[in-house]
């Protein structure tokens, strides 16, 4: 059943002005978020692919939720700075609605500096049909290809680079995915019975960034569009073809943007990032 949006209470939460976060100067901002690191020395391996092809329907802001402004700087230009910032990427591949792509480009990505080239892909009907669109404007001298939700703007340039640093240093894994350990108490259900108590231990949420070796996420992409298969995630795709995936400890608070009361834990979030790295 899908989620009914109070357009009400999205407008207030978009228009408070606390929760716009105008107050914090932008520069400690980054700096706190990973961000301002100088100049990158680049050695890249790995090409990037940040998924921005969401309507933003959840959300209830007309136009999507990519351009929301956190500290007056769209959500999408956070998430893309963050893989600027790390010195393995050397392309950043932004998927998003075609006919929204030019005006993407023109309020998230060129009125900031970017190092990296940044190329625009058409999104899909779907988010797995939209990775494998950015998947194609992958030049194959990538070695590595992570993958990123436009809408999870806090992750920071450190654990990108510890996300691929971790598959490198395994040769026998094919990914590692970003992810924390599951806190609530999990419930099978049939039919609004519940069935059974699974142990909360062995299960993970799965976050974003998700990095892949590029030839095996290749061919995953292939079975899955010749068998019909459709994932939640780029993990699954590798699992399937019995691929080994490690998980990489993440962060509650690497929030992604889906409905109104996000932005109320990514504000607060925001905020007690910049007030800690104030104090350092």
């Amino acid at each position: 059943m899908a989620q009914t949006i109070d357009p009400v209470f999205s407008s207030a939460v978009l228009n408070t002005p606390e929760l716009a976060l105008d107050d914090l100067d932008l520069d400690a901002l980054s700096q706190a978020m990973g961000g301002l690191k100088g100049e990158v020395d680049k050695n890249p391996q790995t090409a990037a692919i940040i998924l921005a092809g969401g309507t933003g329907e959840r959300f209830g802001k007309e136009g999507g939720k990519q351009l929301v402004e956190i500290a007056g700087k769209p959500i999408l230009t956070w998430s893309a700075e963050a893989f600027d910032a790390v010195g393995d990427i050397g392309l950043i591949v932004i998927v998003c609605p075609e006919e929204r792509c030019g005006e993407y480009l023109k309020r998230a990505i060129d009125p900031f500096p970017f190092v990296t080239p940044i190329v625009v892909a058409p999104s899909g009907p779907s988010r797995q049909e939209s990775a494998f669109s950015g998947l194609e404007y992958v030049p194959d001298e990538y070695e590595y290809v992570i993958l990123h939700d436009g809408a999870r703007p806090l992750i920071t340039p450190d654990l990108i680079a510890h996300t691929i640093a971790t598959l490198k240093g395994n040769i026998d894994c094919d990914g590692a995915v970003v992810a924390h350990p599951a806190v609530d108490t999990l419930k099978i259900v049939e039919n609004g019975v519940i069935m059974g108590t699974p142990d909360r231990r062995v299960f993970w949420n799965a976050q974003t960034p998700q990095v892949f070796r590029a030839g095996i996420y290749r061919r995953a992409h292939a079975s899955a569009l010749s068998d019909g298969f459709m994932g939640t995630d780029d993990s699954s795709l590798i699992e399937r073809l019995g691929g080994r995936v490690l998980v990489v400890e993440g962060k509650r608070d690497n929030i992604k943007l889906t409905v109104p009361e996000d932005y109320l834990m990514l504000a607060a979030a925001v905020r007690t990032m910049y007030m800690q790295g104030a104090e350092e």
